[in-house]
């Protein structure tokens, strides 16, 4: 049965969340919700949204990311709440790490904490499907469109209302959801998806102003700093294989961050041929990977695993230990393999 004022979600939605991780947030009294480094909104949504509903059952939370929020994800209500470190005064009964494939994702918080996070239970929320289980209680949903989409369903089933904290609660959700999805247009949005976005919407989420926010407000430095990438497009394999690179020559030269370069990757992928599209960002001495591949073809994990990253079948990302020129040419030559032995369409 639906929870009361809900008018989209099944039985089988409000079913798909565990009783376990249920039971333990509804008994969790102090809750540390931590994100990833580098966050993006459903890592950031994700971890408000699990703030705030503590804070809905009477308890008491602190939203935690070891990095600074990035400007352009000022318009989400409450995002001042972030900080970079716990609480010293706080004794915390439960930590959530929501997003998050593995735990060292955190960042350094893992081990400039290392006492807090081995003595307080960590519950993990996460759609990854590279996600072993680190938490005591690991709830993992692959079918999930974003962490966002099983944090809808987690409020639910609290019977927490959706429009809760001034409707913060709703926009916090509504921002992991359109992001994970590109505002609902790519292959892991399902009918469940749907159904949650549909609930979001009539709780008062802005989902217009979201999206806009997203994808259609960028300050120039970073279009031009897309030019740039984009003006140096490489391809091979007929188009299968399309790959760009993100320099700090480009970053200085526009005076624009590691976050403006969010958007990139989905941008090259609209290449009309490829099959897998790769960004390779210079990072000082490593070389970060962005991957994306096509419906029905290569896993994009299956690349990203080599050098110990993770994500999902579409969306991947890694670090190579090594600088742009040296990573590049070892990447693009498995790239290939790959993908020189996926079937022709």
């Amino acid at each position: 049965m639906a929870a009361a004022g809900l008018t989209s979600l099944t039985a089988a939605d409000l079913a798909a969340v565990p009783s376990e991780v249920e039971g333990r947030l509804r008994q969790a009294r102090t809750v540390l919700t931590v994100c990833h480094e580098n966050p993006e909104a459903d890592a950031l949504g994700s971890a408000l949204a699990h703030l705030l509903i503590v804070e809905a059952l009477g308890g008491r939370g602190t939203a935690v990311c070891v990095d600074p929020v990035p400007p352009m994800y000022a318009f989400m209500p409450a995002i001042e709440r972030f900080r970079q470190a716990p609480e010293p005064d706080l004794a915390y009964d439960l930590i959530v790490v929501g997003d998050c494939g593995e735990l060292e994702r955190i960042g350094p918080l893992l081990t400039d904490h290392a006492e807090l996070f081995g003595r307080v239970p960590i519950l993990d929320i996460d759609h990854h499907r590279s996600n072993r289980g680190f938490g005591v209680i690991d709830w993992i949903d692959p079918g999930a469109a974003a962490t966002c989409e099983m944090t809808t369903l987690l409020a639910a089933r609290l019977g927490v209302p959706l429009d809760a904290a001034d409707g913060a609660l709703a926009a916090s959700l509504v921002a992991g959801l359109v992001i994970d999805t590109a505002n609902f247009q790519h292959p892991n949005t399902t009918p469940r998806t749907l159904r949650v976005g549909a609930e979001l919407v009539a709780a008062g989420a802005p989902l217009y102003e979201t999206a806009r926010a997203l994808y259609r407000t960028k300050p120039n430095r970073q279009l031009r700093l897309f030019g740039r990438v984009l003006a140096r497009l490489e391809a091979s394999l007929d188009g299968r294989l399309v790959w760009s690179s993100l320099e700090a020559a480009d970053l200085a030269a526009e005076g624009a961050t590691q976050a403006d370069a969010e958007g990139l990757s989905d941008l090259l992928s609209q290449s009309a041929g490829a099959e897998l599209v790769i960004l390779f960002k210079e990072s000082g001495a490593e070389t970060r990977l962005s991957l994306r591949t096509r419906e029905g073809g290569l896993d994009a994990t299956s690349l990203a695993a080599q050098w110990g990253g993770g994500g999902h079948a579409r969306a991947a990302g890694a670090t190579v230990p090594l600088p742009l020129a040296e990573a590049r040419p070892i990447v693009l030559r498995e790239a290939q393999r790959l993908v020189a032995a996926l079937p022709p369409r």
